[in-house]
């Protein structure tokens, strides 16, 4: 076996890339989140990096199906924007080019009246 040969990956096709939420997309997903658990709204939390999005999942409670997906979707850049918010049903809630102005869909949420 010769050692100097580089042996290739995947029969010399690059690797396939994901998308993932960069450090600070995750810090404002992650600060929304903290209120929301303190407010007792959710407790889990689940993130998958795909091929096409990146999704952060949140859970009332762990074996449920998810209450809300924040989605990042590159491909929609330049269209719809490169973030979306859907509901447990699938229908997005909101959809936008900056992250913040997408999340204020769910920061309702924690308004409440006080009797």
């Amino acid at each position: 076996m010769n050692m100097t040969t580089p042996t290739p990956f995947q029969n010399g096709q690059a690797v396939p890339q994901q998308v993932a939420f960069h450090r600070t997309e995750l810090n404002v997903i992650l600060s929304l989140y903290g209120r929301m658990v303190a407010a007792g709204e959710w407790r889990d939390y689940g993130i998958s990096n795909l091929k096409d999005v990146a999704v952060f999942s949140v859970f009332r409670r762990t074996a449920e199906h998810p209450l809300y997906t924040i989605e990042k979707r590159p491909k929609l850049r330049n269209k719809q924007g490169l973030y979306s918010v859907v509901g447990m049903d699938g229908q997005i809630l909101k959809r936008g080019h900056e992250l913040k102005t997408v999340l204020r869909v769910l920061e309702r949420k924690l308004i409440r009246a006080v009797e």
